[in-house]
């Protein structure tokens, strides 16, 4: 079978690597980042700017500037989770590593513990590799017994809300309403991290900014300025349910919309918010505390596959068909309140709640 060093050859090819290399500084975890485009580095450099730092790094990233291709392997397709439709992701695992192709772009990603490359129209597909250095920092996270969580983030006063929701459920455009009360911290948007410390239970977040769709835009005046007014006037126009599931995304800059210091990236967990509202039907919108132990199918929206990229300190892979085990969330949660919405969707009231919860005064 192929080795991941054979692969890696390959990639890298004859690229000329630039000279410069972007350093991020995750908590102690330093991955440096180099590329053979250097419009690449000065746009990472730019996105990581509130995790730019020094020191030795534990690896490096390689991204290299390319035409899509697949290097003669076959791809088979990775599962995707409950809710999610479409091909996404596909995969060929070598003899130390794993290879990733995503489906739509083309571009393909070598993972093992000496290699992590990604090739293709980096350039165009920027988000891709920032997923792609994000990922090591999840792999390291969940290799130190982090639990990943598919949840967004608020802190105030050191403590975390976590805000989980179904697919579709809003949890993005409740955050960044939220985002613009004056004491409230960013978090994470769609990955948290939970991870046990002395006692306390951490709540991590990763540096990828909130990436939304068209719908979470035009509900938050804040934002308008992502899109222009005619565009803005269209969605409007449509109905409800299609501009709810309109995929379209938008990054929002979380320092240069709400201000300097917005970010912070890990404090204690408080509390846990699960939206569990519908958006048909004009049922009374209800937040109040419940018992998880009692409700064990609220831990579907919290639960987050790790993915094709995540690799066990040993070395093996994570495999698509691998139980996700309620136990470890469970166990995590203890002594959490846990909150859920439901009833009809109504952000109003469920930032009401949320800014009650974390002022630790919900009745």
């Amino acid at each position: 079978m192929t080795t991941a060093k054979t692969v890696a050859d390959r990639m890298i090819g004859d690229a000329f690597l630039a000279g410069e290399t972007v350093i991020l500084d995750l908590d102690g975890y330093i991955i440096s980042l180099r590329s053979n485009s250097s419009a690449l580095l000065s746009g990472l450099n730019k996105y990581f700017a509130h995790v730019v730092g020094t020191g030795n790094p534990n690896i490096e990233v390689i991204a290299v500037e390319g035409k899509a291709d697949d290097f003669g392997f076959e791809f088979k397709d990775w599962a995707r989770e409950p809710g999610k439709k479409g091909r996404k992701d596909a995969y060929s695992d070598l003899s130390d590593g794993r290879l990733v192709q995503k489906v739509r772009t083309g571009m393909v990603f070598l993972q093992s513990e000496n290699h992590r490359i990604a090739y293709g129209p980096c350039l165009e597909n920027d988000n891709q590799v920032i997923n792609f250095i994000n990922a090591q920092y999840m792999n390291w996270l969940q290799q130190n017994d982090a639990l990943i969580c598919h949840a967004s983030g608020l802190a105030q006063d050191g403590k975390c809300l976590g805000m989980a929701g179904f697919s579709g459920g809003g949890k993005s455009t409740l955050m960044l309403r939220l985002m613009e009360k004056q004491g409230l911290g960013y978090v994470t948007n769609d990955r948290l991290f939970l991870q046990k410390n002395n006692g306390d239970l951490k709540a991590i977040g990763i540096p990828k900014l909130p990436r939304i769709n068209p719908g979470t835009i035009v509900s938050n005046p804040t934002l308008e300025h992502l899109i222009d007014e005619d565009r803005r006037k269209d969605l409007l126009a449509l109905p409800k349910v299609e501009l709810w599931e309109l995929e379209e995304k938008f990054d929002v800059d979380v320092e240069a919309v709400y201000g300097a210091g917005k970010i912070a990236p890990k404090t204690t967990l408080g509390s846990f918010l699960i939206l569990n509202w519908q958006r048909e039907g004009d049922s009374k919108t209800k937040v109040q505390k419940v018992d998880i132990n009692q409700r064990p199918e609220l831990l579907g929206a919290i639960i987050k596959s790790p993915g094709p990229f995540y690799q066990y300190s040993a070395g093996s892979f994570f495999q698509d068909t691998t139980d996700l085990p309620p136990g470890p969330y469970l166990e995590a949660l203890k002594g959490i309140d846990i909150y859920e919405a439901s009833g009809a969707v109504n952000f109003d009231i469920a930032a009401s709640a949320c800014l009650k919860i974390l002022g630790g005064n919900f009745g």
